[in-house]
């Protein structure tokens, strides 16, 4: 694999990801009206704090992937962890092999997302969500890592399939 010193914005973009996910919940889990420490072993909300407009602050404790998917616990949570790095590292090799800005942005923002919801998965067996869209009728409670995951998963499929016919006319 030969390192493409054009990554190097991207690759930076990944750390900034992470740091902008693990400073939002650690604002999150300093917040007294969550007492989120308190809550880490209930399934429901820590408690919610409304804000103007049509998103609220909810803390609460996902023990899945993103936006709740594979609920796990106890030894499953190591092996959801390890599945996590594994896709993480995967996309990570594929980002330091990508062509295209777009492609680049699309894995950066995934993997800086990955990384930055197995920082929790680590250290507390759980990932903070606290992003309350539900006045917008989507019902997951979510966190800027998972934003960041769908985003380039958008990204990622407008690069690799509607914008792949345009890339190949070009070739």
């Amino acid at each position: 694999m030969k390192f493409n010193p054009a990554n190097i914005w991207a690759l930076a973009l990944v750390p900034v990801v992470v740091l902008a996910d693990q400073v939002s919940k650690w604002l999150v889990l300093s917040e007294p009206r969550f007492n989120a420490m308190g809550c880490l072993t209930q399934p429901n909300t820590c408690g919610t704090i409304p804000l103007p407009g049509p998103i609220d602050f909810s803390m609460l404790w996902n023990r899945g992937m993103s936006y709740g998917f594979l609920q796990s616990e106890g030894f499953m949570r190591w092996v959801l962890a390890a599945l996590m790095l594994v896709i993480a590292l995967g996309f990570m090799v594929w980002l330091l092999r990508a062509e295209g800005r777009l492609l680049k942005l699309s894995l950066a923002l995934v993997v800086g997302g990955a990384f930055g919801n197995l920082i929790d998965r680590v250290r507390f067996g759980a990932v903070v969500d606290f992003i309350n869209a539900g006045a917008l009728h989507f019902p997951w409670v979510f966190n800027v890592a998972d934003a960041a995951i769908s985003v380039g998963a958008v990204l990622l499929f407008v690069d690799q399939f509607l914008l792949s016919g345009r890339k190949q006319a070009k070739a």
